[in-house]
């Protein structure tokens, strides 16, 4: 089915990830027929409403071309929803992509970085330094998250604008996956 402009409403169960049962957000797991709707197999930005409360959220891969929402617990907390229980969604993917939340570690490099990678870094869109963002933050350990932010910071000086070789969707590597529920 092509993507669409209009509301996409679903119902889906909250659960809790399965890798952190403590953690304080849980995620839902967009059904098939839902993601089917989505302009990308990728990244989306949504804008819609979880149980009637507004949100604006960024839909995450799941490496098998689904998607998955992250439900913190303020947003789940006005929603009267807690995990394993059935929400009502309703989202449209927005049209302009908002600016993605910079991790300290790479706001701390660019600010140390030559100035034509911070020019750079600047001229690209939302969605290009999202893709910056997602290749550095799906390392697994901390000393490859540290050399993917000095080669970032490299590329950048050199006029690179995304990330070689990053797929988006994770279908095709292993970097990408969604939680799963415990």
């Amino acid at each position: 089915m092509p993507p669409t402009d209009s509301p996409i409403r679903f119902r889906a169960t909250l659960s809790r990830p399965a890798e952190n049962a403590r953690a304080a957000w849980t995620f839902v797991a967009l059904p098939g027929e839902a993601t089917a709707k989505l302009p990308s197999r990728g990244l989306v930005s949504v804008a819609g409403s979880l149980n009637g409360v507004p949100l604006q959220a960024t839909l995450e891969p799941d490496g098998q071309g689904g998607h998955w929402l992250k439900v913190d617990r303020k947003l789940r907390e006005a929603a009267g929803a807690t995990a394993d229980d059935v929400v009502t969604l309703e989202i449209t993917p927005v049209t302009e992509e908002p600016e993605p939340a910079v991790p300290p570690d790479l706001r701390n490099a660019l600010a140390k970085a030559a100035a034509k990678a911070r020019a750079v870094w600047s001229d690209i869109t939302p969605l290009a330094r999202r893709d910056w963002i997602q290749w550095i933050t799906s390392a697994k350990l901390a000393e490859t998250r540290a050399r993917r932010i000095d080669s970032a910071c490299d590329m950048l000086a050199k006029g690179k604008r995304r990330p070689c070789c990053f797929d988006r969707s994770g279908m095709y590597g292993k970097g990408v996956k969604g939680p799963s529920a415990r």
